[in-house]
Protein backbone atom coordinates (compact mmCIF):
# COMPACT_ATOMS: atom_id res chain seq x y z
CA UNK A 1 0.00 0.00 0.00
CA UNK A 2 1.16 3.34 -0.66
CA UNK A 3 1.46 5.81 2.30
CA UNK A 4 2.11 9.83 1.81
CA UNK A 5 4.12 10.61 5.02
CA UNK A 6 4.98 14.34 5.86
CA UNK A 7 7.20 15.05 8.98
CA UNK A 8 7.80 11.91 9.72
CA UNK A 9 10.93 11.06 11.91
CA UNK A 10 13.42 9.15 9.73
CA UNK A 11 11.32 9.04 6.00
CA UNK A 12 11.84 11.75 3.58
CA UNK A 13 8.53 13.65 3.08
CA UNK A 14 6.99 12.55 -0.48
CA UNK A 15 4.25 15.34 -0.87
CA UNK A 16 6.51 17.48 -3.80
CA UNK A 17 6.83 14.31 -5.84
CA UNK A 18 3.27 13.51 -5.45
CA UNK A 19 2.81 16.95 -6.93
CA UNK A 20 4.54 15.87 -9.87
CA UNK A 21 3.10 13.38 -10.54
CA UNK A 22 -0.78 14.11 -10.59
CA UNK A 23 -3.68 12.19 -10.97
CA UNK A 24 -1.32 9.56 -12.03
CA UNK A 25 -2.11 7.93 -8.64
CA UNK A 26 -5.74 8.25 -8.66
CA UNK A 27 -7.78 5.00 -7.62
CA UNK A 28 -8.92 3.67 -10.71
CA UNK A 29 -13.27 4.07 -10.26
CA UNK A 30 -15.23 0.97 -9.50
CA UNK A 31 -17.83 0.69 -12.57
CA UNK A 32 -20.55 -1.48 -10.65
CA UNK A 33 -20.22 0.92 -7.54
CA UNK A 34 -20.82 3.89 -9.33
CA UNK A 35 -23.82 2.39 -11.36
CA UNK A 36 -26.10 3.92 -9.28
CA UNK A 37 -24.52 4.48 -5.40
CA UNK A 38 -26.19 6.35 -2.74
CA UNK A 39 -25.94 9.65 -2.06
CA UNK A 40 -22.50 9.22 -0.32
CA UNK A 41 -21.08 11.92 2.62
CA UNK A 42 -17.21 13.09 1.50
CA UNK A 43 -15.58 12.61 5.02
CA UNK A 44 -15.53 12.42 8.83
CA UNK A 45 -13.12 14.13 10.95
CA UNK A 46 -11.68 13.49 14.18
CA UNK A 47 -9.19 15.65 17.14
CA UNK A 48 -8.10 14.56 19.91
CA UNK A 49 -6.13 16.69 22.65
CA UNK A 50 -4.01 15.01 25.95
CA UNK A 51 -3.52 11.34 25.68
CA UNK A 52 -0.36 9.75 25.51
CA UNK A 53 -1.34 7.21 22.78
CA UNK A 54 -2.89 10.03 20.66
CA UNK A 55 -2.63 8.59 17.15
CA UNK A 56 -4.16 5.04 18.35
CA UNK A 57 -7.19 7.12 19.58
CA UNK A 58 -7.57 8.75 16.48
CA UNK A 59 -7.69 5.48 14.40
CA UNK A 60 -10.00 3.93 16.92
CA UNK A 61 -12.23 6.50 16.37
CA UNK A 62 -12.21 7.21 12.31
CA UNK A 63 -12.43 3.11 12.39
CA UNK A 64 -16.02 3.97 14.19
CA UNK A 65 -16.78 6.47 11.49
CA UNK A 66 -15.79 4.69 8.52
CA UNK A 67 -18.80 4.51 7.01
CA UNK A 68 -18.27 8.06 6.32
CA UNK A 69 -15.75 7.49 3.94
CA UNK A 70 -13.90 4.41 2.53
CA UNK A 71 -11.38 5.68 -0.14
CA UNK A 72 -8.56 7.32 1.64
CA UNK A 73 -7.51 8.25 5.35
CA UNK A 74 -5.17 10.03 7.33
CA UNK A 75 -3.36 11.01 10.90
CA UNK A 76 -1.10 13.46 12.01
CA UNK A 77 0.16 13.64 15.14
CA UNK A 78 1.84 16.33 17.13
CA UNK A 79 3.97 16.45 19.97
CA UNK A 80 4.77 20.34 21.50
CA UNK A 81 7.66 20.39 18.87
CA UNK A 82 6.73 17.93 15.83
CA UNK A 83 3.72 17.38 13.77
CA UNK A 84 4.12 14.70 11.68
CA UNK A 85 1.26 13.36 8.69
CA UNK A 86 0.97 10.11 7.40
CA UNK A 87 -2.39 9.08 5.01
CA UNK A 88 -3.03 6.11 2.24
CA UNK A 89 -5.57 5.22 -0.15
CA UNK A 90 -8.25 2.54 1.47
CA UNK A 91 -9.95 1.85 4.73
CA UNK A 92 -8.84 2.89 7.94
CA UNK A 93 -7.38 -0.76 9.38
CA UNK A 94 -5.46 -1.25 5.83
CA UNK A 95 -3.69 1.91 6.00
CA UNK A 96 -2.96 2.18 9.94
CA UNK A 97 -1.15 -1.15 11.06
CA UNK A 98 0.69 -1.54 14.14
CA UNK A 99 4.37 -0.39 12.04
CA UNK A 100 2.44 2.79 11.30
CA UNK A 101 0.94 3.91 14.13
CA UNK A 102 3.74 3.63 15.80
CA UNK A 103 5.46 6.34 13.35
CA UNK A 104 2.82 9.14 14.72
CA UNK A 105 4.07 9.36 18.35
CA UNK A 106 2.77 12.52 20.31
CA UNK A 107 -0.30 13.90 22.61
CA UNK A 108 -2.60 15.47 19.84
CA UNK A 109 -4.15 13.95 16.94
CA UNK A 110 -6.49 14.89 14.47
CA UNK A 111 -7.60 12.55 11.85
CA UNK A 112 -9.76 11.83 8.19
CA UNK A 113 -11.45 9.52 6.24
CA UNK A 114 -12.99 10.31 2.93
CA UNK A 115 -14.92 9.95 -0.35
CA UNK A 116 -14.02 11.94 -3.35
CA UNK A 117 -16.74 13.41 -5.14
CA UNK A 118 -16.39 12.88 -9.29
CA UNK A 119 -13.02 13.28 -10.64
CA UNK A 120 -9.81 13.54 -9.05
CA UNK A 121 -9.04 10.99 -5.94
CA UNK A 122 -4.88 11.60 -5.58
CA UNK A 123 -3.70 10.34 -2.65
CA UNK A 124 -1.88 14.11 -2.12
CA UNK A 125 -5.68 15.23 -2.00
CA UNK A 126 -6.27 12.86 1.16
CA UNK A 127 -6.37 14.46 4.36
CA UNK A 128 -5.61 15.71 6.90
CA UNK A 129 -3.12 18.41 4.51
CA UNK A 130 0.01 19.56 6.22
CA UNK A 131 0.99 22.86 5.55
CA UNK A 132 4.24 25.10 6.88
CA UNK A 133 2.56 28.67 6.74
CA UNK A 134 3.34 31.94 7.99
CA UNK A 135 1.91 30.91 10.88
CA UNK A 136 3.75 27.84 11.35
CA UNK A 137 2.86 24.30 10.84
CA UNK A 138 -1.33 23.59 10.12
CA UNK A 139 -2.54 20.08 9.59
CA UNK A 140 -6.37 20.18 8.85
CA UNK A 141 -9.29 17.96 7.63
CA UNK A 142 -12.46 19.49 6.76
CA UNK A 143 -15.80 17.65 5.75
CA UNK A 144 -17.76 19.91 3.64
CA UNK A 145 -17.64 21.55 0.72
CA UNK A 146 -16.82 25.34 0.24
CA UNK A 147 -18.85 27.07 -2.60
CA UNK A 148 -17.42 30.54 -3.26
CA UNK A 149 -13.25 29.57 -3.88
CA UNK A 150 -12.77 30.97 -7.30
CA UNK A 151 -12.07 34.24 -6.36
CA UNK A 152 -10.42 33.32 -3.24
CA UNK A 153 -7.80 30.56 -4.86
CA UNK A 154 -7.13 33.53 -7.54
CA UNK A 155 -6.59 36.58 -5.02
CA UNK A 156 -4.20 33.90 -3.04
CA UNK A 157 -2.21 32.77 -5.34
CA UNK A 158 -1.77 36.61 -6.56
CA UNK A 159 -0.51 37.40 -3.17
CA UNK A 160 2.27 34.58 -3.57
CA UNK A 161 0.34 31.54 -1.80
CA UNK A 162 1.75 27.99 -2.58
CA UNK A 163 -0.90 25.43 -3.38
CA UNK A 164 0.04 21.59 -2.71
CA UNK A 165 -3.06 20.33 -3.48
CA UNK A 166 -6.49 21.31 -5.28
CA UNK A 167 -8.38 20.84 -2.33
CA UNK A 168 -10.76 23.74 -0.72
CA UNK A 169 -9.21 22.80 2.91
CA UNK A 170 -5.78 23.62 1.98
CA UNK A 171 -7.29 27.16 0.88
CA UNK A 172 -8.49 27.91 4.51
CA UNK A 173 -4.96 26.90 5.60
CA UNK A 174 -3.75 29.53 3.03
CA UNK A 175 -6.00 32.31 4.31
CA UNK A 176 -4.93 31.73 7.59
CA UNK A 177 -1.56 32.11 6.76
CA UNK A 178 -2.11 35.36 4.62
CA UNK A 179 -4.50 36.82 7.60
CA UNK A 180 -3.24 39.97 8.91
CA UNK A 181 -4.65 39.24 12.28
CA UNK A 182 -2.24 39.47 14.92
CA UNK A 183 -2.86 36.02 16.35
CA UNK A 184 -3.17 33.18 15.08
CA UNK A 185 -6.82 32.46 16.78
CA UNK A 186 -7.54 35.29 15.09
CA UNK A 187 -6.57 34.46 12.06
CA UNK A 188 -8.55 31.10 11.79
CA UNK A 189 -11.65 33.19 12.84
CA UNK A 190 -11.03 35.91 9.98
CA UNK A 191 -10.26 33.07 7.31
CA UNK A 192 -13.33 31.11 8.40
CA UNK A 193 -15.59 34.14 8.41
CA UNK A 194 -14.60 34.97 4.72
CA UNK A 195 -15.49 31.41 3.47
CA UNK A 196 -19.21 30.55 2.48
CA UNK A 197 -20.69 26.56 2.34
CA UNK A 198 -20.18 23.46 4.45
CA UNK A 199 -17.36 22.57 7.00
CA UNK A 200 -16.79 20.86 10.04
CA UNK A 201 -13.28 21.56 10.88
CA UNK A 202 -10.41 19.96 12.79
CA UNK A 203 -6.84 21.91 12.90
CA UNK A 204 -3.86 21.47 15.01
CA UNK A 205 -0.39 23.45 15.53
CA UNK A 206 2.36 21.76 16.80
CA UNK A 207 1.12 22.61 20.40
CA UNK A 208 -2.78 23.20 19.92
CA UNK A 209 -6.14 21.61 18.54
CA UNK A 210 -8.49 23.91 16.75
CA UNK A 211 -12.58 22.45 15.60
CA UNK A 212 -14.97 24.73 14.17
CA UNK A 213 -18.38 24.57 12.25
CA UNK A 214 -19.83 27.00 9.20
CA UNK A 215 -22.11 29.27 10.68
CA UNK A 216 -25.20 27.43 9.11
CA UNK A 217 -23.81 24.12 11.08
CA UNK A 218 -24.41 22.02 7.72
CA UNK A 219 -21.87 19.05 8.49
CA UNK A 220 -22.14 17.44 12.68
CA UNK A 221 -19.30 17.78 14.73
CA UNK A 222 -19.72 16.71 18.81
CA UNK A 223 -17.11 17.24 21.57
CA UNK A 224 -16.55 14.43 23.97
CA UNK A 225 -14.23 13.85 26.66
CA UNK A 226 -12.17 10.91 27.98
CA UNK A 227 -11.29 10.99 31.93
CA UNK A 228 -8.59 10.69 33.67
CA UNK A 229 -8.47 10.71 37.19
CA UNK A 230 -4.76 11.39 37.57
CA UNK A 231 -4.66 14.01 35.00
CA UNK A 232 -6.16 16.38 32.93
CA UNK A 233 -9.12 14.77 30.55
CA UNK A 234 -8.84 14.06 26.84
CA UNK A 235 -10.75 16.28 24.64
CA UNK A 236 -12.11 14.74 21.74
CA UNK A 237 -13.86 15.92 18.77
CA UNK A 238 -16.01 13.55 16.13
CA UNK A 239 -18.28 14.41 13.02
CA UNK A 240 -20.55 11.36 14.85
CA UNK A 241 -20.78 10.74 19.05
CA UNK A 242 -20.40 7.17 17.77
CA UNK A 243 -16.93 7.37 17.84
CA UNK A 244 -16.98 8.76 21.72
CA UNK A 245 -18.50 5.11 22.63
CA UNK A 246 -15.67 2.94 21.55
CA UNK A 247 -12.91 5.45 23.26
CA UNK A 248 -15.81 4.87 26.14
CA UNK A 249 -16.12 8.92 26.48
CA UNK A 250 -18.17 10.84 27.00
CA UNK A 251 -20.31 13.02 24.88
CA UNK A 252 -20.14 16.73 26.37
CA UNK A 253 -21.94 18.91 23.42
CA UNK A 254 -21.81 19.88 19.88
CA UNK A 255 -19.97 22.43 18.55
CA UNK A 256 -22.34 25.17 17.54
CA UNK A 257 -22.65 26.78 14.33
CA UNK A 258 -20.28 29.72 14.02
CA UNK A 259 -18.02 28.91 16.98
CA UNK A 260 -14.54 27.79 16.93
CA UNK A 261 -13.02 26.27 20.09
CA UNK A 262 -9.30 25.70 21.04
CA UNK A 263 -7.65 23.32 23.18
CA UNK A 264 -4.35 24.05 25.02
CA UNK A 265 -2.62 22.68 28.05
CA UNK A 266 -4.28 25.13 29.91
CA UNK A 267 -8.19 23.99 29.28
CA UNK A 268 -10.72 24.85 26.19
CA UNK A 269 -11.67 27.91 25.38
CA UNK A 270 -14.48 29.17 22.82
CA UNK A 271 -15.06 32.53 20.58
CA UNK A 272 -18.15 32.90 18.35
CA UNK A 273 -16.79 33.96 14.78
CA UNK A 274 -20.36 34.28 13.15
CA UNK A 275 -23.64 34.57 14.56
CA UNK A 276 -26.79 36.13 13.23
CA UNK A 277 -27.19 33.04 10.40
CA UNK A 278 -30.06 30.64 10.85
CA UNK A 279 -28.96 26.99 11.08
CA UNK A 280 -29.48 24.76 7.83
CA UNK A 281 -28.52 21.58 9.51
CA UNK A 282 -28.09 18.73 6.79
CA UNK A 283 -31.25 16.73 7.52
CA UNK A 284 -29.96 13.71 5.43
CA UNK A 285 -27.72 12.72 8.03
CA UNK A 286 -30.90 11.97 9.53
CA UNK A 287 -32.28 10.02 7.07
CA UNK A 288 -29.00 8.09 5.90
CA UNK A 289 -25.60 9.16 6.45
CA UNK A 290 -24.96 9.03 10.27
CA UNK A 291 -25.12 5.25 11.82
CA UNK A 292 -28.24 4.99 13.90
CA UNK A 293 -26.38 4.51 17.15
CA UNK A 294 -25.02 8.63 16.62
CA UNK A 295 -26.63 11.45 18.36
CA UNK A 296 -26.73 14.19 15.47
CA UNK A 297 -27.70 17.84 16.01
CA UNK A 298 -28.74 16.79 19.95
CA UNK A 299 -31.17 13.57 18.71
CA UNK A 300 -30.60 10.43 18.32
CA UNK A 301 -30.43 8.78 14.89
CA UNK A 302 -32.27 5.54 15.78
CA UNK A 303 -35.37 7.47 17.01
CA UNK A 304 -35.66 9.75 13.86
CA UNK A 305 -35.55 7.12 11.52
CA UNK A 306 -37.98 5.16 13.90
CA UNK A 307 -40.35 8.11 13.20
CA UNK A 308 -39.69 8.18 9.56
CA UNK A 309 -40.33 5.12 9.10
CA UNK A 310 -43.61 5.32 11.46
CA UNK A 311 -44.65 8.66 9.82
CA UNK A 312 -44.06 6.36 6.43
CA UNK A 313 -46.54 4.09 7.37
CA UNK A 314 -49.48 6.72 8.35
CA UNK A 315 -48.91 8.48 5.08
CA UNK A 316 -49.10 5.24 2.61
CA UNK A 317 -49.46 2.04 4.17
CA UNK A 318 -50.81 -0.34 1.93
CA UNK A 319 -52.27 -4.64 2.69
CA UNK A 320 -49.31 -6.50 2.90
CA UNK A 321 -47.66 -10.28 4.56
CA UNK A 322 -44.20 -8.88 5.48
CA UNK A 323 -42.04 -5.51 6.03
CA UNK A 324 -38.62 -5.90 3.92
CA UNK A 325 -35.60 -3.61 4.85
CA UNK A 326 -33.07 -2.51 2.09
CA UNK A 327 -29.92 -3.08 4.15
CA UNK A 328 -28.66 -1.49 5.95
CA UNK A 329 -29.90 1.44 6.08
CA UNK A 330 -33.23 0.74 5.48
CA UNK A 331 -33.50 -1.18 8.51
CA UNK A 332 -34.57 1.38 11.13
CA UNK A 333 -37.28 3.03 9.24
CA UNK A 334 -38.79 -0.57 8.19
CA UNK A 335 -38.71 -1.67 11.74
CA UNK A 336 -41.08 1.74 12.42
CA UNK A 337 -43.03 1.25 9.59
CA UNK A 338 -43.72 -2.47 10.65
CA UNK A 339 -44.82 -1.93 14.35
CA UNK A 340 -47.14 1.40 12.81
CA UNK A 341 -48.33 -0.55 10.30
CA UNK A 342 -48.96 -3.86 12.08
CA UNK A 343 -47.26 -5.98 9.92
CA UNK A 344 -44.67 -8.60 10.31
CA UNK A 345 -41.10 -7.39 9.82
CA UNK A 346 -38.30 -9.92 8.16
CA UNK A 347 -34.97 -9.82 6.69
CA UNK A 348 -35.57 -10.85 3.20
CA UNK A 349 -32.68 -9.65 1.70
CA UNK A 350 -29.46 -10.62 3.17
CA UNK A 351 -26.20 -8.27 2.46
CA UNK A 352 -23.09 -9.99 2.42
CA UNK A 353 -20.77 -7.49 4.54
CA UNK A 354 -17.87 -8.77 2.85
CA UNK A 355 -17.58 -7.13 -0.40
CA UNK A 356 -14.61 -5.46 -1.15
CA UNK A 357 -14.71 -2.10 -2.65
CA UNK A 358 -13.39 -3.48 -5.65
CA UNK A 359 -14.27 -6.80 -7.59
CA UNK A 360 -14.11 -7.78 -11.56
CA UNK A 361 -17.40 -7.96 -12.89
CA UNK A 362 -18.59 -10.24 -15.55
CA UNK A 363 -20.03 -9.60 -18.95
CA UNK A 364 -22.79 -6.47 -18.57
CA UNK A 365 -24.76 -9.44 -20.08
CA UNK A 366 -24.88 -10.86 -16.87
CA UNK A 367 -27.99 -9.01 -15.73
CA UNK A 368 -27.85 -6.88 -11.73
CA UNK A 369 -24.37 -9.00 -10.51
CA UNK A 370 -23.39 -5.90 -9.24
CA UNK A 371 -26.36 -6.12 -6.50
CA UNK A 372 -27.29 -9.53 -6.18
CA UNK A 373 -23.03 -9.72 -4.87
CA UNK A 374 -24.03 -7.43 -2.71
CA UNK A 375 -27.79 -8.96 -2.09
CA UNK A 376 -29.45 -11.98 -1.66
CA UNK A 377 -33.34 -12.41 -1.44
CA UNK A 378 -34.67 -15.11 1.24
CA UNK A 379 -36.91 -17.20 -0.91
CA UNK A 380 -39.02 -18.95 1.91
CA UNK A 381 -39.66 -15.64 3.72
CA UNK A 382 -41.02 -13.86 0.42
CA UNK A 383 -42.45 -16.74 -1.94
CA UNK A 384 -46.38 -16.04 -2.57
CA UNK A 385 -45.90 -12.66 -0.06
CA UNK A 386 -47.19 -8.95 -0.58
CA UNK A 387 -43.92 -7.65 0.00
CA UNK A 388 -43.29 -3.55 1.05
CA UNK A 389 -39.56 -3.28 0.57
CA UNK A 390 -38.42 -0.18 2.75
CA UNK A 391 -35.35 1.93 1.46
CA UNK A 392 -34.24 5.23 2.52
CA UNK A 393 -33.46 7.10 -1.03
CA UNK A 394 -34.30 6.99 -4.72
CA UNK A 395 -31.51 8.28 -6.61
CA UNK A 396 -31.28 7.08 -10.57
CA UNK A 397 -33.43 4.55 -9.91
CA UNK A 398 -31.45 1.92 -11.38
CA UNK A 399 -30.35 0.39 -8.20
CA UNK A 400 -34.09 -0.09 -7.06
CA UNK A 401 -35.45 -1.78 -9.76
CA UNK A 402 -32.72 -4.26 -9.47
CA UNK A 403 -33.83 -4.98 -6.53
CA UNK A 404 -37.63 -5.57 -7.04
CA UNK A 405 -36.58 -7.50 -9.84
CA UNK A 406 -35.16 -9.45 -7.93
CA UNK A 407 -37.81 -9.73 -4.73
CA UNK A 408 -39.96 -10.59 -7.79
CA UNK A 409 -37.48 -13.49 -9.05
CA UNK A 410 -37.96 -14.86 -5.16
CA UNK A 411 -41.52 -15.99 -5.85
CA UNK A 412 -43.18 -12.47 -3.58
CA UNK A 413 -46.77 -11.87 -5.42
CA UNK A 414 -46.67 -8.14 -5.09
CA UNK A 415 -43.40 -5.56 -4.35
CA UNK A 416 -45.01 -2.41 -2.91
CA UNK A 417 -41.62 0.21 -2.66
CA UNK A 418 -41.82 2.84 0.65
CA UNK A 419 -38.72 5.62 0.68
CA UNK A 420 -38.71 7.33 4.20
CA UNK A 421 -37.87 10.44 2.97
CA UNK A 422 -39.16 12.75 0.06
CA UNK A 423 -38.28 12.78 -3.59
CA UNK A 424 -34.53 13.86 -4.50
CA UNK A 425 -35.08 16.52 -6.80
CA UNK A 426 -31.48 18.58 -6.56
CA UNK A 427 -27.66 18.35 -6.52
CA UNK A 428 -26.41 19.39 -2.54
CA UNK A 429 -23.25 21.71 -2.90
CA UNK A 430 -22.90 21.43 0.58
CA UNK A 431 -19.90 18.33 0.24
CA UNK A 432 -22.27 14.86 -0.85
CA UNK A 433 -21.57 13.61 -3.81
CA UNK A 434 -24.43 14.04 -5.44
CA UNK A 435 -25.62 13.60 -9.29
CA UNK A 436 -26.21 16.20 -11.62
CA UNK A 437 -30.25 17.12 -11.88
CA UNK A 438 -30.67 15.14 -15.06
CA UNK A 439 -29.48 12.23 -13.45
CA UNK A 440 -31.64 12.04 -10.64
CA UNK A 441 -35.01 10.74 -11.98
CA UNK A 442 -37.52 12.04 -9.33
CA UNK A 443 -36.48 15.54 -10.49
CA UNK A 444 -37.64 14.84 -14.41
CA UNK A 445 -39.78 11.48 -13.90
CA UNK A 446 -43.62 11.99 -12.33
CA UNK A 447 -43.79 9.02 -9.28
CA UNK A 448 -46.10 6.96 -11.02
CA UNK A 449 -43.30 6.97 -14.09
CA UNK A 450 -40.29 6.39 -11.43
CA UNK A 451 -42.95 4.04 -10.10
CA UNK A 452 -43.36 2.09 -13.49
CA UNK A 453 -39.19 2.34 -14.38
CA UNK A 454 -38.65 0.27 -11.17
CA UNK A 455 -41.27 -1.80 -11.86
CA UNK A 456 -43.21 -1.95 -8.46
CA UNK A 457 -46.72 -2.16 -7.86
CA UNK A 458 -46.74 0.56 -5.93
CA UNK A 459 -44.26 3.78 -4.57
CA UNK A 460 -44.69 6.17 -2.39
CA UNK A 461 -42.27 8.59 -0.70
CA UNK A 462 -42.12 9.86 3.23
CA UNK A 463 -43.60 14.13 2.87
CA UNK A 464 -41.39 16.77 3.23
CA UNK A 465 -43.78 17.59 6.35
CA UNK A 466 -43.59 14.04 7.43
CA UNK A 467 -39.89 14.41 7.77
CA UNK A 468 -39.81 17.91 9.31
CA UNK A 469 -42.25 15.98 11.93
CA UNK A 470 -39.91 13.03 12.47
CA UNK A 471 -36.33 14.83 13.28
CA UNK A 472 -38.78 17.19 15.43
CA UNK A 473 -37.48 20.64 13.31
CA UNK A 474 -39.79 23.57 15.39
CA UNK A 475 -41.71 25.32 12.45
CA UNK A 476 -40.16 23.66 9.55
CA UNK A 477 -36.33 25.22 10.76
CA UNK A 478 -33.18 24.09 11.54
CA UNK A 479 -32.20 22.06 8.66
CA UNK A 480 -31.16 22.12 4.96
CA UNK A 481 -33.57 20.41 2.46
CA UNK A 482 -32.27 21.73 -0.90
CA UNK A 483 -32.11 17.70 -2.15
CA UNK A 484 -35.67 17.39 -2.47
CA UNK A 485 -36.93 21.67 -2.69
CA UNK A 486 -33.85 22.92 -4.66
CA UNK A 487 -34.29 26.07 -2.11
CA UNK A 488 -30.41 26.67 -0.92
CA UNK A 489 -29.82 28.18 2.24
CA UNK A 490 -26.55 30.14 0.41
CA UNK A 491 -26.29 31.44 -2.84
CA UNK A 492 -26.51 28.99 -5.50
CA UNK A 493 -23.96 27.74 -7.47
CA UNK A 494 -23.66 25.99 -10.31
CA UNK A 495 -21.80 22.67 -9.53
CA UNK A 496 -19.57 23.10 -12.35
CA UNK A 497 -17.95 26.22 -10.68
CA UNK A 498 -17.11 24.75 -7.78
CA UNK A 499 -13.30 23.51 -7.66
CA UNK A 500 -12.70 20.11 -9.24
CA UNK A 501 -14.49 17.63 -6.88
CA UNK A 502 -11.77 15.32 -6.46
CA UNK A 503 -10.37 17.90 -4.48
CA UNK A 504 -13.25 19.36 -3.23
CA UNK A 505 -14.15 18.04 0.38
Amino acid sequence: MKLLFQGVEGIIDQSEQLRRCGPAIAAAPNAAENDDPKLREECGVVAIHGHPDAARQAFLSLYALQHRGQESAGIATADGQHLANIKGMGLVSEIFTDDVLQKLPGTMAIGHTRYSTTGDSALLNAQPIRVDSTKGLIAIAHNGNLVNLGNIRARLERDGAYFQTTSDSEIIVQLIAHSRAGTLVDAIADSLSQVDGAFSIVMMTRDRIFAARDPRGFRPLSMGRLKHPDGPDTIIFASETCAFDLLRAEYIRDVLPGELVMVTEDGVTSRQYASGVPQTSCIFEHVYFARPDSRIYGQWVQETRDRMGRQLARESSVPADVIVPVPDSGVTAALGYAEEAGIPFRFGLIRNHYVGRTFIEPEQRVRDFGVRLKLNPVHNLLEGKRVVLIDDSIIRGTTSRKIVRMVRGAGAKEVHLRISCPPTISPCFYGVDTPSKSELIAANQSIDEIRRFIEADSLAYLSLDGLYSAVNAENKQGYCTACYTGNYPTQWVDVDEILPAGASL
